[in-house]
């Protein structure tokens, strides 16, 4: 099986080197197994050497891509830095891939790779991951891609992507068991210390809620919330602080946020919740009652939905402080 992986301009060595690695260690774990190493493994660029991580390194590539002709998976790995200027650095890479994808071959993006990937419109209409801090952004240059927020793994089509930057092993690890085999997955999560079951970035995410949409009256009740999410707070509420109706309200406020008036201030108390978790002592009712719930299950369930933990669970992971449960 050819495997490509895509040395893109401004890239990320630390995304471009693990599917070329461990690729070729599951040929190894595969000999030892008394079985035919499966993967061919190739760097392909737009040019030779590509320079990675602001020129602190540099990628020797094994082709050229517009000389790949086929491949089996072409992997793009994301680049580094500001996406725009990724976009325009690769953009004669994007003709290629949906040249590629046209003959057969699979394409899977790792974290913010998902924006090379979307730029050949081969998304439109299907379902993508990316780290969680781009999800707005990508949700605003892409609007005909479905983004699975929290996501660690996507599928659709013969098109993978991952979430945010370790969770490209999860990805990586998943390729590798779906062309070879289970066991060799295995292997090789024991060989990298990784976790293979994990299927959700949501615990990592850090809610900001979006700023750079321009609407003054819609940052002014963004504003209105932040400070005032323990208290109750309501649509009405909301609505009359930038004097219009309560169906124009929750049109503009989710054009502007990419979030409901509820979502967003569910968010803001779940992110104030995580942080008493990882700092204070205090028990879940307490928290619970200091971000705005009332209702021990609504908390549980909403904290759980939003971080894919319980609030024990998130508290044993990432407290700085001895718990006290």
């Amino acid at each position: 099986m050819q495997i490509s992986v895509f040395v893109p301009e401004h890239g990320v060595i630390e995304a471009v080197t693990p599917p070329f690695r461990t690729f070729n260690t599951a040929n190894e774990f595969l000999t030892t197994f008394g079985k035919k190493p499966v993967f061919n493994v190739e760097y392909v660029g737009l040019k030779e050497y590509v320079p990675a991580n602001n020129g602190e390194y540099t990628i020797k590539t094994d082709r050229l891509l517009k000389d790949v002709t086929e491949t089996d998976l072409l992997i793009i790995p994301p680049t580094f830095g500001d996406t725009a200027k990724g976009i325009q650095a690769n953009a004669a890479a994007i003709p290629c891939f949906k040249r590629l994808h046209a003959g057969g071959s699979s394409l899977a993006s790792l974290c913010i790779g998902a924006f090379l990937l979307a730029e050949t419109g081969l998304l439109n209409g299907k379902k993508c991951s990316t780290h969680w801090a781009y999800i707005s952004e990508f949700k605003e240059r892409y609007p005909d891609v479905e983004v699975e927020d929290g996501a660690i793994i996507t599928e659709h089509d013969n098109i993978y992507s991952s979430g945010g930057a370790s969770s490209l092993w999860n990805l990586i690890l998943y390729l590798v068991e779906k062309f070879s085999d289970r066991e060799t997955a295995i292997m090789i999560s024991k060989y990298f210390a990784l976790d293979i079951g994990r299927d959700n970035q949501s615990q990592f995410a850090i809610f900001k809620g979006q700023r750079n949409h321009g609407d003054d009256d819609i940052q002014q009740v963004q504003d209105y919330i932040e400070k005032n999410y323990s208290n109750k707070i309501t649509i009405e509420i909301l609505a009359q602080l930038i004097n219009t109706g309560r169906r124009t309200f929750e049109r503009k406020f989710k054009e502007a946020t990419n979030n409901t008036p509820i979502d967003y201030i569910q968010r803001v108390r779940i992110e104030a919740a995580k942080k008493f978790f990882e700092a204070s002592r205090r028990n879940v009712s307490e928290i619970m009652f200091d971000v705005g719930y009332t209702d021990t299950k609504a908390f549980r369930d909403t904290f759980k939905k939003i971080t894919g933990l319980t609030p024990i669970e998130y508290r044993n992971k990432f407290a700085r402080v001895a718990n006290e449960i």
